[in-house]
């Protein structure tokens, strides 16, 4: 271990730890993309510490909603579906860190966990991914769509509203075998786990002024417990500012509209020097109308501008919208 790491170290708990003898336990789901996502990790923080990959141990937890597969996220509990089992763990000391995909994450964290750090932010986009077509627009009509979101599923049907749309849960390896099973004619998956799995070359991206992505996509997150300083110190080097700007804003925007997987609701930021420009959307589940708007603002008050543009999007649209 580098004096570097020895340093880190010795701010954080008075009986500094040495993960060579006792690894860092990092927590994550099962599933290839979310392996991926914990291995990218790992990588960050072994290059930044110079630490070899046996100062770290990768925890495979299982979720609910990793386990219930036939029913749609928004009759079983939403986004906290695969948080919970992870999050016992981080707060029981079984785990470290938990490496989160945000796009999944609640708005709120429990007492005593937070996500201070984030990752490079990879494509923010959703992929039309067919056996069959290529985009969008060569679908027949009465073709059938497969998707869990109800945000693709509410922009599909405001754009083709003569399409049919299943419920396609599971992940990327899975809801591809249902294509190949004929089960659907077609899917959207998120550019960003395509590009992690190392699958492009299946990967159609559609632009988000058509498709609208979801608050968070693209952007891994590392879950903590506050008062552990010691992974403070280490996670604050591998911490991409940008990233953590942009999902300031997005999620504040999420959290205003009280936004779940039960809420049709996309967004994205974009930084500009010292300004960031945020775009959100809200739609019936049925797609039959669309509300959206764009903001600007400081770069310094990202959250507020988030909070702002949820709360004016709230106003426009009532409590009945849903």
């Amino acid at each position: 271990m580098n004096s570097t790491v020895n340093t880190v170290l010795m701010k954080g708990r008075s009986n500094k730890r040495d993960f060579l003898r006792e690894p860092m336990k990092i927590g994550t789901r099962g599933s290839p993309l979310a392996l991926a996502q914990a291995e990218e990790t790992r990588s960050r923080l072994m290059m930044a510490h110079g630490l070899p990959e046996i100062a770290f141990e990768i925890i495979v937890i299982s979720t609910k909603g990793d386990r219930v597969l036939d029913r749609p996220l928004s009759e079983i509990g939403g986004k906290g579906l695969f948080t919970e089992e992870i999050e016992s763990a981080l707060l029981s000391g079984s785990i470290d860190i938990a490496v989160h995909s945000m796009k999944d994450m609640p708005s709120e964290f429990p007492i005593g966990l937070d996500i201070l750090t984030f990752l490079p932010r990879e494509d923010i986009r959703d992929s039309f991914v067919s056996l069959k077509y290529q985009s969008m627009e060569d679908l027949p009509k009465n073709a059938v769509v497969g998707t869990s979101s109800l945000r693709r599923k509410a922009q599909l049907l405001s754009m083709r509203p003569d399409l049919t749309v299943v419920e396609f849960r599971g992940n990327v390896q899975t809801r591809l075998k249902k294509l190949e099973q004929g089960i659907a004619d077609a899917t959207f998956l998120a550019c960003a786990g395509l590009v992690r799995l190392g699958m492009t070359e299946i990967m159609r991206p559609i632009s988000v002024e058509q498709m609208m992505p979801a608050v968070a996509q693209g952007a891994i997150g590392i879950e903590q417990r506050i008062d552990d300083l010691e992974i403070s110190s280490l996670l604050k080097l591998i911490n991409h500012r940008p990233t953590e700007i942009q999902l300031k804003a997005e999620r504040a925007f999420l959290k205003a509209l009280d936004g779940s997987c039960r809420t049709p609701i996309g967004g994205y930021c974009i930084i500009d020097g010292e300004s960031i420009y945020l775009k959100g959307e809200v739609l019936r589940p049925d797609g039959s109308e669309v509300v959206s708007d764009s903001w600007t603002g400081k770069v310094s008050k990202a959250a507020d501008v988030g909070s702002s543009a949820g709360f004016s999007i709230k106003e426009k649209i009532g409590d009945s919208f849903f």
